[in-house]
This record gives structure tokens, sequence and C-alpha cells, in this order.
């Protein structure tokens, strides 16, 4: 049974207050309650019965034998398939609603991309095949390479890289490698307010010296600031483009012009390429590299822990010390991969090496360039079209009840961005993400970026219809005008999950993982 909050509201409760029948199982419904897997098995039970083994335990197993059973559950099949049903009920999925996290760019996987990616020859292909009985997966890789050269205007791109943040490393390692080869050592990277988490923290990694650079009043990168800072010990700049309060950086070719003159080179930070495929080529602004988050721009499977795939561009300038080994096609139309022994022959003598064991993800290139071939140029303008237009409207419908920072200058991109500012005293971001729990929406972004107090980034996506997104700013509003008036029933939100509001912060630094009777 749900226990009451602070104001004595529960779950049980109608809206006049009156309490309905408590249910003996702790079901509500379809919402159903469900224990620990050890929970549910007794002591000494099997879900299976195994005779008793005549044979002597071979000797040479020696000290690896086991003393005792494993402490393992006993269930029987019935119960273990569902109790894993249960609880797969209590995910959210992009299946049963929107994803609105902001900078995450949740998008909706076309089957047709599950089916391609399935195909015999696609999904049952290994990286050690030999190359002619591959031709068909790494014509796939070179065309995939093709769309991304042309849709960002760029002359290469080092297709092995697994994610994001591994093409970030991927791009500040090129730049080392030239900047070795013109026998320079420039140790400090820029690295704007308003670009990703992981900008930083990958430019560390690389062995440079990370230095900030502030906003203006719009939002944007603060020029005067960072030209100023140029000099003989800049390696770069790490920019995000469209930035991470969801605004195109408009003076983006202006600060490539300047970091060129003074000898470094620039990095885009492409996970919102989504909110500009079609409509702006990176190149054309003055980026050096840009990594492009397949899951973010052309739809392949986000989240758990992988797949990912990250893709980077480069420019002339960096092309030649991209990473090996990297998919050709001879005059002949045949493909081949080009590995350290035939770099030099291939125009890579000063490739930086290689950032993965074989050749990139083979799943997501195939999902990727069937979701690019399906839509077309003009349905590639028309995606970031639509994600911008989705946005925007967000951002218009909730300006009144929700502060929205940057909305005096203009119009968004890819994702409205409000703050907690006008809440009653006491009430936060936390507090409005915990109710659209109740409201059977994922949560926002929260808390990011940092240059908002109280952030909450929205980000609809493409593919979210006007009715269906009429549903998420009719909640987002409810809780705005209630944090502004001070419920106290959104403070102990959710009520309507199995488990009530936890202690996030002692979750995260004295989690429980191993089961004790």
């Amino acid at each position: 049974m749900n226990a009451p909050n602070a104001s004595g509201w529960r779950p049980e409760m109608g809206e006049a207050g009156a309490i309905l029948p408590a249910t003996v199982s702790g079901d509500h419904g379809l919402n159903l309650e469900e224990k620990l897997i050890f929970e549910l098995a007794a002591p000494g039970t099997y879900g299976v019965d195994f005779d008793d083994a005549d044979v002597a335990p071979a000797p040479a197993l020696g000290k690896f034998l086991r003393k005792a059973a494993p402490a393992l559950p006993g269930l029987t099949e019935p119960e273990v398939v569902r109790h894993y049903t249960r609880l797969s009920r209590q995910n959210y999925a992009i299946d049963l609603g929107p994803f609105p996290l902001g900078s995450c760019t949740m998008k909706h996987n076309p089957r047709l991309n599950e089916k391609v990616a399935r195909m015999a020859g696609f999904a049952d292909v290994h990286p050690l095949q030999p190359t002619q009985t591959v031709q068909g997966a790494l014509k796939v890789i070179t065309q995939l390479a093709d769309w991304l050269m042309a849709l960002t205007g760029m002359p290469a791109v080092a297709m092995t890289p697994k994610a994001g943040a591994h093409g970030e490393l991927c791009g500040l390692l090129c730049i080392r490698a030239a900047l070795t080869a013109r026998g320079e050592e420039r140790p400090v990277v820029l690295v704007p307010e308003s670009a990703h988490g992981t900008n930083p923290a990958t430019a560390a990694f690389a062995g440079f010296r990370v230095e900030n650079i502030p906003a203006t009043e719009d939002g944007r990168v603060d020029v005067a600031a960072l030209t100023a800072r140029l000099g003989p010990d800049i390696a770069g700049v790490m920019i995000t483009n469209p930035n991470t309060c969801g605004l195109f950086e408009r003076d983006l070719k202006t600060i490539s012009d300047a970091v060129h003159a003074a000898g470094g080179y620039v990095y885009c930070d492409g996970a919102n390429f989504n909110a500009i495929v079609g409509k702006v080529r990176p190149g054309d602004l003055g980026v050096d590299a840009m990594h492009i988050n397949l899951h973010k721009t052309f739809s392949t499977p986000h989240g758990g822990g992988g797949p990912g795939s990250g893709p980077v561009v480069l420019s002339a300038a960096l092309a030649p010390f991209a990473p090996l080994p990297f998919a050709t096609l001879d005059a002949d139309g045949v493909a081949h991969l080009v590995e350290e022994g035939d770099a030099h022959d291939h125009g890579h003598p000063n490739s930086f090496g290689r950032m993965t064991a074989f050749h990139g993800q083979m799943g997501m290139f195939t999902r990727a360039l069937t979701y690019i071939l399906s839509h077309g140029a003009d349905g590639l303008r028309q995606v970031s079209e639509d994600a911008v237009l989705n946005a925007n409207y967000i951002l218009r419908e909730l300006e009144d009840v929700l502060d929205a920072p940057f909305a005096a200058y203009g119009p968004c991109m890819h994702e409205a961005l409000f703050s907690d500012n006008g809440m009653a005293e006491g009430f936060s971001t936390l507090d409005i993400a915990k109710g659209l729990i109740d409201e059977g929406f994922h949560p926002m972004t929260v808390y990011f970026p940092l240059v908002v107090h109280g952030a909450m980034l929205v980000e609809p996506t493409e593919t979210e219809s006007k009715a269906g997104t009429d549903r998420l700013i009719a909640s987002l509003r409810s809780l705005a005008e209630r944090g502004r008036a001070g419920d106290v029933t959104l403070k102990s939100a959710p009520h309507y999950t199995p488990r009530r509001r936890v202690d996030e912060t002692l979750a995260a630094r004295k989690p429980k993982l191993v089961w004790k009777d």
C-alpha cells in the first residue's frame, strides 16, 4: 500500500479526499508492485530438479571447486518470466511517449532501420572476415561517409570512433598530431561555458589544459573574451553549435577565422547537428573537426552503454592525421581497408594511429544509412526544420509560466531552456521533474546547462506531433502553476510510481549493489 505523503494525500484518495479501498496484493490495477527477485524466492528452493551427481569432481579444478551452493534465487521459469516482464512494465521507452531530454536528442528509431540492420550479411558480418567477403558492408561504410562529408561540407571523415566523447578524443588527437608535425607546443584548449560537459573532460584527457570562455547575456560565446585570449599557447577551441542553451552560435565563422589566424584549430561538438542538418554545413563555418552522434542525428539506438557511434569529419588541415583503418573504394569500385602498412600510399603517412580494434559500429552504420536514404536531402532538411519548430512552439507556449532566460533574444534551435526562477519558496526544478513522472512523461534534462540556475532543458525532436506536444505542454503548464502556487503535493511527487521520491544523492554515493538476507 502506498504511504501517505506529508500532506496526507495518497493515490488511493479521490479528488475529494475520500479513501478508496486498499489492495491486498499491493498492485493498483495494472500498476504492479514487484519485489526483488531474491525476495520472491523461498530459501532452499530451486526451479529445476537435478539428480545427485555420482561423478567425482575433476581433481584438476583444485582450489576452484565451489565450497557452497551459489546464492542464486530459486524460481520456476514462469516466475522468472513474470518477474522480468513486470519489471519491464516499469520502464519508460520512446515507444511509450516522448523523451524530452534536452541535449540528448532521444529520437524515434524507425523500424525500417532495424529491419535492414537485421538482414543476413549485415547482422552476421564479422570484422575478421577477408575483405572480399564483406564488400557490401565496406561499401555501406564508404557511402555513409560520403553522405556525412556532403552534409557537413568537410573533405574527410574518421568512421571508427564509437561515441560522441570518443569522437571528441579523436578530433583532439588529430589536432595534437598536427601541432606535433608543425613542431609546436600549444598546451591550452579554450572551452566556452555553453559547450557540452564532455568537452573539457576530453581536452584534459588528451593532455591539454582547459580554460573557460564566458558567455554573453544572450547565452552565446563572448567573442571579445575569446579573441583576447588567443595566442601562441592556444591549440584550439571546442565549441558546441547549436550550443547547450539551445542557441545557434551565429559568430562561429568569426571565431574560426580568429582561431586560425592565431595558429589554432576549431573543434565543433556535433551532438546538436540534428538542429541544422541540411541547413548549415559546419565546414563552411571554418570547423576543423566535428563528431556526429549517429544516434542523435540519424536515429540509431541511444543509451544503455551502447552501441554508440561518433564519426568525426575533418578539414583538409587535419585529414592527414586521421586514425586508421578506414574503408576506401578503388577506381573499379572494389572496397578495401587502409591499414598501417599502406597508409602512406593513401595520403595518411601521419595518422596518429587507431581509435578502436576494428572498423566502427557496423549495425549503427547500416541503420544510419537506411535513415539517410529513406529521407533524402530534402527530408533531412525537413527533420531539422520540424525539430526547431517543435522546440520553439514549446518555448512560446510556456514562457508565461516558466522563466525562459533567453527567450527575449529570439527563437531557440532544437531545445527550449527554462529555469525555476519564479517558483514559490522551497520549490525547484526537481519538483517539476518529479511531477512530470506522475503525468506519464519522462522528465526533461534538469540542472544543465550549469550557466542557468535550476535549468530545465526540453527537446521534443521532430517526430512529436502537435497533439502529443500539446499534451506535454499542458502537463508542464499545470506543474509550473502548482510550483508557483506552492502546492505541497508537488513536493512529494511522484505519487503514482511503484516507489516514491528517493534520496538520489544517498543512492548515488552509497548504492546497495549486493543482496544480503
